[in-house]
């Protein structure tokens, strides 16, 4: 949770030293242009008419020819989900009720999505986090409690009690209500094969149910419309297949809880625009903001809120996880300097930055060139465009691609915490901006705050040609508070997917005072046990000056344009995107009417004169009559061009001496050692009472997390060791293995680096028996040729486990032992 411009202008920018540079990149440009079809694109990357293509890549096309010809990157980038639409409606909505929604969990095979329609190439999802998310083994224990498994039966049975209970019949296989059939819509994505493969199996499952299945199909920006736009209470869509990207690699998640399952975060239906009806939820609203500000008191009591929020999410199953891909990328083989992200993957913002291919420009595909909005308020709310904007924009800080961690870029700190129980002194010259007096006032004296941070500012020119000043800071600084504050949404400076995010961040920053001309204290209620984490979360950082800012705010003010795109549906008017040319004009001519009038901003009355405004207002006037567009900010590339009808989006260098990195900064993430088991020897049949001696063969010096689950889903012994020489011993007490199941168990296994955060893992099944039991000696190899599931096994609870069903899962544990470990 940053304060203002990682709230304001998105969590997808992040990256450290100062070394002023002439040029902060390799290449003069970078043309993105769109290749929707993959295959088309590949055939461009092997040509050469591509360096590198954004889009994951189908995995059947990676076969050891293209490996050969192309370079391959893999990363766990897209998790897919269902949205479900729960408002009560005039027309019978069966998802309303919370047992219909959770009897999904069962409907859908989540087994079949990976190793079918991913192809392998992907892992099982019941939550917002998958298996390879730095808090995923916090929360590992109340994952494995829901035991989920690919049951229809079960589901359907729970979808008849909660249909019959609520007034519905099931007359000839169909569902009625007040003698209308039940219908549901399901809007299906078509752009996206995944997608479209889950969304219509899950329409036929729907029908065996007895429902009436409308599927309705379109791509993201009809999505925005019809799913993220419309009133759920209109019953448009009932479930939407949905995915995500990650945009970053993070190692101590903020958001997730409030993204995913809170309704205050404005990322569930409704979506917080007050014309709708909206989805609620105070218990997951009240853990995910303790999340967001950071009101816990220890390592522990936030592992604590993570699990209450997992679990509570999962319970009320709006959103359904399904499964995480491995997304794989292609790039020509010329191509150097490419940073695969954990989370963003070769789509990270320091790819274009950090490579070259022999040429002065980088040719990058894109699955798509338009489909949201460019505003840093509420849009960039698509990986296309954060995808391609990333690299013209520079944060105050990043996150380390391969540990999550915080890193300065273009601005270094000092923290100073009293948390999590204490309070330091807030100087009393520290000011705050009063949104009800409309100007900026002093905190006064006997002020307390948790945490105090001095950030240290490295400015450069803007894009326009100004130089970034602290008056840019303070307008960011005033726009949170003025479009965050308690009464926001009796103003017009109220937008219904920004503003309640907002409130949350302006509530935590308890002032600000200016030291010098590059140096800002920041006071603000939030601690961490990290206190790179509060730096930040107390992120000040600009990424536009601020008299676009400003005329971006009369835009939305005098009703013109909208922030969100929930507001301009509702409101009828336009989604301000600074790239398309329309939107751009009505920006700048609300700066010539400010050049006009001399106007001066009343967040900068006292700071600024109007001779210094008119050339800031100047200054952004020409680069959008030059350019096209309003997207002026200060990173190493600048938007030159977008051509809708040519599909392209164009940046150059900024080659500026007072850009401060030169090219090449970035070069240490080219490379990464990751962990790897490489051996673990596992029996495939362990005796309870005896202990068991498991030796295991790791690279690199590492921590290894260990869990062995019994048939009921439940963690019975765990541990972490740490592999420092490579080679150790998992060893289970003989009393410890009288937790496990007769019959089928698993052990789990994930390592992970201090300098690379994502785990190498490694599962398998083993059986588990009483004392003095022995196999049968039955011939493994005639007994059946069937494929056998071994969870149908672990129900099997009493101790005379006899003859070929035995052999059955030991064969099925053998079989999967000889994969190799990955």
């Amino acid at each position: 949770m940053k304060l203002m411009l990682v709230v304001i202008f998105a969590l997808f920018i992040m990256g450290s030293k100062i070394s002023f540079g002439e040029k902060g990149t390799y290449v003069d440009k970078v043309e993105f242009i769109q290749y929707s079809d993959s295959n088309t694109a590949i055939e461009e990357v092997k040509n050469g008419n591509l360096d590198i293509y954004y889009s994951s890549i189908p995995s059947d096309r990676i076969d050891p020819q293209l490996r050969h010809d192309l370079n391959v990157f893999q990363s766990t980038g897209t998790e897919y989900s269902l949205l479900v639409n729960p408002a009560p409606s005039e027309k019978f909505n069966p998802f309303s009720i919370r047992e219909v929604r959770y009897a999904l969990n069962y409907l859908v095979d989540r087994n079949m999505i990976v190793d079918e329609i991913l192809n392998g190439y992907g892992s099982p999802m019941i939550s917002a986090y998958n298996p390879y998310d730095p808090d995923y083994l916090l929360i590992l224990d109340k994952l494995q409690s829901f035991n989920f498994r690919y049951n229809p039966s079960l589901a359907d049975q729970m979808i008849s009690d909660a249909l019959t209970k609520a007034g519905a019949q099931k007359i000839d296989g169909k569902w009625y209500y007040h003698s209308k059939a039940v219908e549901v819509t399901i809007f299906i994505r078509n752009d996206d094969p995944v997608r479209k493969s889950i969304g219509e199996i899950l329409s036929s499952q729907l029908q065996k149910i007895g429902f009436v299945v409308k599927s309705d199909y379109g791509d993201l920006s009809k999505a925005f419309s019809v799913v993220y736009g419309s009133n759920p209470a209109d019953m448009e869509w009932n479930i939407y297949t949905e995915a995500y990207t990650m945009g970053g690699f993070v190692r101590y998640d903020s958001v997730t809880i409030a993204q995913m399952y809170s309704p205050w975060f404005s990322n569930m239906p409704g979506f917080n625009n007050p014309d709708y009806w909206n989805y609620k939820n105070n218990s997951l609203d009240s853990i995910s903001k303790a999340i967001f500000v950071g009101n816990f008191t220890s390592s522990a009591t936030r592992a604590e809120l993570l699990k209450q929020g997992v679990v509570d999410g999962i319970k009320e199953s709006v959103r359904v996880f399904l499964a995480a891909q491995v997304d794989q990328y292609v790039a020509n083989k010329k191509v150097k300097g490419i940073i695969n992200d954990f989370g963003a993957g070769i789509t990270s913002r320091l790819t274009p930055i950090n490579s070259r291919d022999g040429s002065n420009t980088l040719k990058i595909g894109v699955g798509q060139i338009y489909q949201g909005a460019w505003n840093p308020v509420a849009g960039f709310t698509d990986s296309y465009s954060q995808e391609i904007s990333a690299p013209v924009m520079d944060p105050g800080d990043f996150k380390n691609p391969y540990t999550g961690i915080t890193i300065p870029v273009r601005t270094t700190w000092d923290v100073k915490t009293a948390g999590p129980e204490g309070k330091l002194d807030v100087p009393s010259d520290a000011i705050r901006w009063d949104p009800a007096q409309q100007k900026w006032i002093q905190v006064g004296p006997g002020i307390k705050s948790t945490s105090k941070i001095t950030f240290h500012m490295k400015f450069s020119n803007w894009h326009n040609g100004r130089p970034m000043d602290m008056n840019d800071v303070l307008y960011g600084i005033y726009f949170l508070y003025q479009w965050g504050w308690d009464k926001a949404s009796q103003t017009n400076t109220f937008d219904s997917e920004y503003s309640p995010k907002a409130n949350q961040a302006a509530n935590t920053l308890i002032g600000v005072r200016v030291i010098d001309n590059d140096t800002i204290e920041v006071y603000q209620n939030y601690w961490h046990f990290d206190d790179r984490e509060i730096a930040d979360s107390a992120q000040v950082w600009p990424v536009m000056p601020w008299e676009l800012m400003y005329a971006m705010e009369k835009s939305v003010t005098d009703g013109k344009l909208a922030f969100s795109k929930s507001d301009a549906i509702s409101k009828n008017v336009d989604w301000l995107s600074l790239i398309v040319p329309k939107d751009a004009k009505i920006v700048e001519s609300n700066l010539q009417e400010f050049e006009k009038n001399n106007s001066i901003p009343n967040a900068l009355t006292g700071f600024v004169n109007s001779s210094y405004c008119d050339s800031r207002y100047n200054s952004s006037i020409s680069w959008i009559d030059k350019h096209g567009n309003a997207m002026i900010s200060n990173g190493p590339f600048y938007l030159d061009r977008y051509s809708p009808e040519a599909r392209t989006i164009t940046l150059k260098s900024f080659d500026d001496p007072t850009y401060p990195f030169g090219a090449g900064y970035w070069k240490e993430f080219e490379q990464v050692k990751l962990p790897k088991i490489e051996k673990v020897d596992m029996p495939t049949v362990v005796t309870i009472g005896q202990e068991l001696d498991i030796p295991i063969s790791t690279t690199l010096d590492s921590n290894v997390y260990y869990y062995f689950i019994n048939a009921q889903g439940k963690i019975v012994y765990s541990g972490i060791q740490n592999s420092s020489n490579g080679n150790f011993s998992i060893v289970v007490p003989a009393e410890k293995t009288m937790n496990f199941t007769v019959g089928a168990n698993d052990l789990k296994i994930f390592t992970i680096s201090d300098s690379a955060y994502r785990p190498d893992t490694f599962s398998t099944s083993f059986l588990a028996m009483g004392k003095g039991y022995e196999i049968p000696p039955v011939d493994i190899n005639v007994v059946t040729q069937n494929t056998v599931n071994t969870q149908k096994y672990a129900m099997i609870i009493p101790l005379l486990i006899v003859g070929v069903a035995i052999v059955f899962v030991y064969k099925k544990i053998r079989a999967k032992q000889t994969l190799k470990l990955r």
